[in-house]
């Protein structure tokens, strides 16, 4: 009897568990789809997470609302950027998404896209922000670029330190310097104090992400906030965003000296991270996944101070 030619399995394709889920790239044609997922387009809340510091650092400036275009130009780099980030950090990182849960799915990992058409992804995405950066003037275009060495040490940064959460705070905010030196053209202690902000926002809503993955990240021998702090997540959180409160009041202050109504702007933000840390368990997997896209609207909080702030 003739034995029958081997066959090679066909490359899983399906949304990771954080997707959201009936996102529109399910409506896109099958051999679209691992390229969407690739670039993040099932979960958008990264790239309004890379967009609200830009925003904030455009509004407190003043450039609104005579500046409005540029926000818009933010949002397109933001998502262009973002994508580009993901597609690189999956490169990097394949093999060890194939040993993590929630991860073992995404494209590259699974072989639902080669590493070749990741690459060639990536660059098209790049060329995408290369078009939104030349729109900004010189000195903004310097700061922006400054952010590149953030991007490219990120994925490493899980090898080694317990606290990459911190790295992509520092990534993640680089927009709020970008946005003010579009406005200002110049970088004053509120645009620092608001990127430091950024920074422990980031560090908080980072950590409660990274309590899905504590298990498996421990059988990989991946570090992260959350298992750093063990048994005192919740108090490490609330530790970071008060932090972040208080360098976005600073942050106000500087850029509005003499008005302390303006500081009464952040109350709704910070009640809204008061009310993260409250509802924040560590051993809820979903409960964390339901917290960290909340932060979407915590951005949103902070632009309003913003904006009220630079008006």
């Amino acid at each position: 009897m003739e034995t029958p030619p081997l066959t090679t399995p066909e490359p899983v394709d399906r949304a990771t568990p954080d997707a959201i889920s009936g996102s529109w790239v399910e409506i896109l044609p099958r051999s679209w789809k691992p390229y969407a997922r690739l670039a993040r387009a099932d979960r958008p809340i990264g790239a309004w997470l890379l967009f609200w510091p830009c925003a904030w650092g455009t509004a407190l400036a003043g450039g609104l609302p005579q500046e409005t275009y540029l926000v818009l130009l933010f949002l397109i780099g933001s998502f262009a950027m973002r994508s580009a980030g993901c597609v690189y950090n999956d490169i990097v990182d394949r093999d060890l998404d194939a040993s993590v849960a929630r991860t073992r799915d995404r494209p590259l990992a699974s072989g639902a896209v080669s590493l070749k058409a990741a690459w060639a992804l990536l660059v098209g995405l790049s060329l995408l922000g290369l078009v939104v950066l030349l729109q900004l003037g010189g000195f903004a275009q310097v700061v922006a670029l400054g952010s590149l060495l953030l991007v490219a040490g990120y994925p490493f940064m899980k090898r080694i330190t317990w606290w990459p959460q911190a790295w992509l705070g520092l990534t993640f905010n680089w927009g709020a310097l970008v946005g003010f030196a579009a406005i200002a053209d110049s970088l004053p202690p509120a645009a620092l104090a608001l990127y430091a902000a950024g920074l422990f926002w980031t560090l908080g809503y980072d950590t409660i992400y990274a309590l899905q993955d504590i298990e498996d990240d421990a059988l990989a021998g991946i570090k992260s906030s959350a298992r750093r702090l063990g048994g005192n997540v919740r108090v490490g959180v609330s530790v970071f965003y008060t932090i972040a409160v208080l360098l976005l009041a600073a942050a106000l202050w500087f850029a509005a000296p003499g008005r302390p109504l303006v500081l009464a702007a952040l109350l709704p933000a910070a009640f809204h991270l008061l009310w993260q840390v409250r509802a924040l368990r560590s051993a809820d997997t979903a409960g964390a996944l339901r917290l960290f896209r909340a932060n979407t609207v915590t951005g949103a909080l902070v632009f309003a101070a913003c904006l009220a702030t630079g008006l």
